[in-house]
């Protein structure tokens, strides 16, 4: 079971509950958000959907978490349901959540954490005449697609041609102006010489109300950082993260092994924590037309990466092992959403770096 599944099973237990008459609620939730665990939960994931329904159910949180807990657990694929705190939702996946997780991930592909959540809908989005405005736009445009949106592209004057050329800003944009423009803190200079990877990711790793770090007067900054080749460079950290996990399937290959899915607790568990959060990101991403959210989001994925890639091959006269192939697994499968991610930013990821 997906999260996006899993989401859809809560929303369904809480539409069978209003029907049968156990919760007099007038206006039901579009989706429920699950996620894992915070601090003091258990289980798989996690959702606070019991808190949401409380007040206009007019019953306390925890009487509504226990009822949806009680449907839930008789649920196919569900294990375990554990109330906690203020009537928060802990729920476990039956079987190898782990290995279920990341197949979900490699059978999706770039596309996991797609969705069709916003299917008929067509969003205008409104830039401002301005280089990171435009950037923006264009990634929150690629990431209303993916959850199944057809966004409208509007600017009050046709882009420059090295925003096109250079920085893959779109062509294609109405020109007509717009109420509620996109209006990011705006660049303190030309970001075009730093190449399109290093550009965009430069105009889109902070929150559009931080001022970017490209160079400029007064600016305290250097764009040099964000084409240098070291983990201080989040960017860097990204990429050579993806480049990785390329490299660690093609040595597997030459070592004659191949990946499979299994448990890999406790070297993969925060990476787990962190992928399976991805759907989550993406859609609020989308809402609050944010792609900083989902640029910090590959940076936790690269850096939760980090320490299981020294186990994934064996070590000298080794044999590969069932342990070899699910850490293998879990490393294309954070590859995987790395790549996604980037290519929803306007990014390339390279395979070798």
């Amino acid at each position: 079971m997906t999260p996006v599944e899993l989401s859809r099973t809560v929303l369904h237990a809480v539409r069978r509950a209003v029907d049968e008459g156990e919760l007099a609620v007038a206006v039901l939730p579009e989706r429920v958000v699950v996620a894992p665990p915070g601090p003091g939960g258990c289980g798989d994931y996690a959702t606070n959907v019991a808190l949401q329904l409380a007040r206009p159910a007019a019953q306390p949180a925890p009487a509504v978490a226990e009822l949806l807990r009680t449907r839930l657990l008789r649920t196919d694929g569900i294990s375990d349901v554990v109330v906690t705190g203020p009537g928060f939702l802990n729920i476990s996946l039956a079987g190898d959540a782990d290995g279920r997780l990341v197949r979900d991930i490699l059978r999706a592909g770039p596309r996991y954490g797609h969705s069709d959540a916003l299917a008929g809908q067509s969003p205008e989005l409104h830039a401002a005449p301005d280089v990171r405005a435009l950037v923006l736009m264009d990634s929150v445009a690629r990431v209303l697609r993916s959850q199944g949106a057809h966004p409208q592209l509007h600017c009050a004057r046709p882009p420059e041609d090295a925003w096109v050329r250079i920085l893959g800003v779109p062509e294609d944009i109405h020109v007509r102006p717009g109420r509620d423009p996109l209006r990011p803190v705006p660049a303190p200079a030309d970001p075009t010489p730093l190449g399109r990877d290093a550009a965009r990711w430069a105009l889109l790793h902070p929150a559009p109300h931080d001022r970017p770090r490209i160079g400029g007067p007064d600016s305290g900054a250097h764009g040099d950082e964000h084409l240098a080749q070291r983990e201080t460079n989040p960017l860097f950290r990204v990429r050579y993260a993806h480049a990785r996990t390329r490299a660690l399937l093609r040595n597997a290959a030459d070592l004659g092994f191949t990946p499979e899915p299994g448990p890999v607790t406790p070297h993969g568990e925060a990476l787990l924590h962190t992928l399976a959060d991805h759907p989550r990101v993406l859609a609020a991403t989308a809402a609050h037309r944010a792609p900083d959210r989902l640029a910090r989001h590959l940076v936790a994925v690269a850096d939760a990466l980090a320490p299981l890639l020294p186990s994934v091959l064996p070590l000298g006269d080794e044999k590969p092992s069932a342990a070899h192939r699910a850490r293998l697994a879990l490393a294309e499968a954070a590859g995987t959403v790395l790549a996604g991610g980037l290519t929803l930013l306007g990014i390339d990821a390279p395979e070798h770096l």
